[in-house]
């Protein structure tokens, strides 16, 4: 047995698999040992279903493996969380994650039904990440009357934005209330995303970097 972890009964640990970069859930399997061991040595995400008996390599029709950054167990060793930096969607609806319906909202609640539009709310943490998904695809799709294409197409002024919000931040926080702080912030952010994405930099190398000056 895996030092650690405590498989059930039938010889299995359950598995939330989550963005490495981003802390989004994307989809809840089990591991056997055998998968587990196989996870550790080939770096990617092996899993055992219990509908067919028998252990599936995430991605391996499909192509959108999930290579594993760090495998984690709980407090008493009964679940994984692998995080994971995922090729592609990691349902096989083709939704990004596997957890894309509200329980009180509007969607079918059939097995595979599709999501509602604007469903779920964002979360706080998914901010960031869905800010980064936009500006992308902004970028590649490039609508007209796009604000941020708009930047995209005059780098000095993506510089110039982040100044001035930066001013706008510093003003607000002397002598205007906490909302208008958070709101020059969020605009802060967004013209930093921007720039960021305009150098080809990800905001996950960003956290990393904060990251490793905690060490």
């Amino acid at each position: 047995m895996v030092e650690g972890i405590n498989f059930d009964e039938r010889g299995l640990v359950t598995c939330v698999v989550q963005d490495w970069r981003t802390g989004e859930v994307l989809m809840v399997a089990h591991m056997n040992e055998e998968a587990l061991e196989r996870t550790r040595r080939t770096g990617e995400v092996h899993l055992y279903s219990r509908s067919r008996r028998d252990m599936w390599h995430k991605g391996e029709t499909s192509g959108n493996v999930q290579r594993v950054h760090q495998l984690r167990y709980d407090c008493d060793g009964d679940a994984i969380v692998a995080l994971v930096e995922p090729a592609g969607p990691a349902c096989h609806t083709g939704q990004r994650s596997c957890f894309y319906r509200d329980l009180d909202g509007t969607a079918d609640s059939a097995v595979d039904a599709p999501p509602a539009p604007g469903e779920p709310t964002p979360a706080t943490h998914e901010a960031l990440p869905e800010l980064e998904r936009t500006l992308v695809s902004r970028a590649h799709e490039r609508p007209a009357g796009s604000y941020t294409v708009e930047l995209l197409d005059d780098p000095p002024k993506i510089g110039s934005k982040v100044r001035e919000e930066a001013g706008e931040v510093a003003k607000a926080a002397r002598s205007e209330s906490e909302e208008r702080v958070a709101e020059e912030g969020a605009d802060l952010v967004y013209h930093l995303n921007v720039l960021l994405l305009s150098r080809d930099v990800s905001m996950a190398q960003v956290l990393e970097l904060l990251n490793g000056r905690r060490r």
